[in-house]
Order: structure tokens, then C-alpha cells, then sequence
């Protein structure tokens, strides 16, 4: 049985990633990455610029050569191994439709193009949508654009959406509804979404899994709510910052005469205020900053 007809069966078609190693010359982008997505969550791929989030998920994709194995399904994709694209979908920064077709021609070319087009849920979508038809892509806008990209994407069955920095340049109001039409019309407990992102407080409340990776490097892999529920914010007055830095958190932020920072939830300072920490704040205790009040 290929993958094309497992899409709809019920059992977990698992995406693994083993010990994958790529380097540009001297400079290594990814050291040893290893993790297994999760079925039927959302899983975020967080790190800062040039921490190695693209180029992971093109080694995933079979776009760039790398060491180690990606696995879907028990078979190891090769490089530009098309059957990647019979369970994953995925959507770039930029996109890539011809600037030369209009709304109405992109949309037939991948109708006709992809076996796995689901050209109800298709049309459901664009009679949703403020698409102009006639319009050729070139002359939409970035958010536009990315609205089409979209929709077309949403309209594979595919059982992994994979997102690069989705909603980079796009404006706040965009942003929002990028999410809500994801969430809507793909996410279910039997399809996964992986969205590689630096705009950590734009999917703090979306997110069930994350990935933290650093200097190609993964550092962190957990469920956000155990994460959370093993952390917590201590806050204290200022002139007590010899407190918290006896606990060697890698941020010591500053506000107003009080300083605090992300601990280990076991840790407790008398007098002190105890708050669950935002994912940006554990986000920065892991992959940013010094040891010194900010």
C-alpha cells in the first residue's frame, strides 16, 4: 500500500527525524536533530533567526541533501522524494505561484496537477474567501497572496501542514485570520500542524507541543502544559536580585523596582509573587539572553 492510499486510514502515519546533520562548508546548521512528530497536535518549531528552523524543515521535505534519515510512515525519503507530498503539505514564507497566472488559473493548475485535491472543501473555501478571480497573482498583495497560498494548500488531504514563518510580513489583522482558517478548516485529532516561527507570542495559545531549537541544535521538546505547570515566574523587589540570581536563571528581567524571572516551579523565595509563565518567557530563559537583569 503506498502513502497516497493511507491518507484517510485512521492509524498514525508517524514523521520521524533521526540524527539529522547539515552543513554549509564549515558552518553546521543542524547538529543531530532527532524528535518524532506528534499525532494530531500542533507542534511549534521555535527558535530565533538563523537558528536552523528552515533548513530543518527542507531536509524534512527531501529539498536539501543532509546525514541521518527522515522517515514517514517506516520508509526514509530521499532527496526530492515526491512521496513526501502524498502526506505533508507545506507552506513557505514566500509563495511560489506563477505572478503571471491569475486567481482562477493557479487555482485549476492545482486542481488538475494534485491527485489529492479536495475540490469540495476547494470550493467551500474560495466562496468564502475575497479572492478576485481574475486578478493575476503578481498584482495581489503579500497578504493576498498568502491567502491563496492558503487556501490552495488547505485543499490537499494530507494528513502534515507544515508552515514556515507563515505570517512573516503580513499585517496584525491578516495574521489573526491566517490562524483561524487554519484551525478551521485543517486541524483535527488525526492531522498534525508544524509551524516554524520566531513570533513566539503569536501562537502562545495554539500551541500543544514545542520544539525548541538554537544553533541547529534541539534543546527542548515538551508539551507546552507541562512545561508550564514545571516553571514558574518569581517576582521580587529589586534590591533582592542576589535571590534570584543564586538560582542562575539565564534572564532577569526589570520593571518598576522589581526584577523577575522563569524557574523551577520547586523554587520558592519568601515574600515573593508566583505567576505561570508566558511561552516567550521560557522561550527567552532557554535560547536568549545573559545572566543579568534586562
Amino acid at each position: 500500500m503506498t502513502l497516497y492510499e493511507k491518507t484517510f486510514e485512521s492509524n498514525p502515519v508517524p514523521y520521524e527525524i533521526d540524527k539529522v546533520c547539515k552543513n554549509y562548508g564549515k558552518f553546521q546548521a543542524l547538529d543531530d536533530v532527532s524528535f518524532t512528530l506528534p499525532w494530531g497536535k500542533i507542534v511549534g518549531l521555535l527558535g530565533k533567526n538563523g537558528a536552523g528552523k528552515s533548513t530543518l524543515m527542507r531536509c524534512m521535505l527531501g529539498y536539501l541533501k543532509h546525514e541521518g534519515k527522515v522517515s514517514l510512515d517506516g520508509m526514509e525519503l530521499k532527496h526530492r522524494d515526491h512521496r513526501v507530498f502524498n502526506q505533508v503539505a507545506f507552506i513557505p514564507d514566500i509563495s511560489g505561484l506563477d505572478d503571471r497566472m491569475t486567481v482562477k488559473q493557479s487555482w485549476d493548475y492545482i486542481k488538475d496537477m494534485n491527485p489529492h485535491f479536495n475540490n469540495d472543501r476547494a470550493e467551500r473555501l474560495l466562496a468564502k474567501s475575497n479572492l478576485p478571480m481574475n486578478k493575476k497573482v503578481g498584482k495581489l498583495s503579500k497578504g493576498m497572496k498568502t491567502k491563496l497560498y492558503l487556501l490552495l494548500t488547505l485543499s490537499l488531504d494530507v494528513r502534515y501542514l507544515l508552515l514556515d514563518e507563515p505570517t512573516l510580513g503580513l499585517d496584525i489583522a491578516f495574521r489573526k485570520e491566517f490562524f483561524n482558517i487554519i484551525l478551521g478548516e485543517f486541524f483535527d485529532e488525526q492531522r498534525t500542524i508544524f509551524i516554524s516561527t520566531h513570533q513566539v507570542e503569536e501562537v502562545e495559545d495554539i500551541l500543544q507541543e514545542i520544539i525548541f531549537i538554537d544553533k541547529g541544535k534541539i534543546i527542548l521538546n515538551e508539551e507546552v502544559e507541562a512545561l508550564k505547570q514545571r516553571l514558574h515566574v518569581i517576582t521580587i523587589p529589586a534590591d533582592r536580585i542576589g535571590e534570584l540570581e543564586a538560582h542562575k536563571p539565564k534572564v532577569i528581567n526589570s520593571t518598576l523596582g522589581f526584577v523577575s524571572a522563569v524557574v523551577d516551579a520547586k523554587v520558592q523565595i519568601e515574600g515573593a509573587i508566583y505567576n505561570r509563565p508566558k511561552l516567550a518567557d521560557i522561550f527567552m530563559e532557554y535560547v536568549g539572553g545573559n545572566n543579568e537583569a534586562v
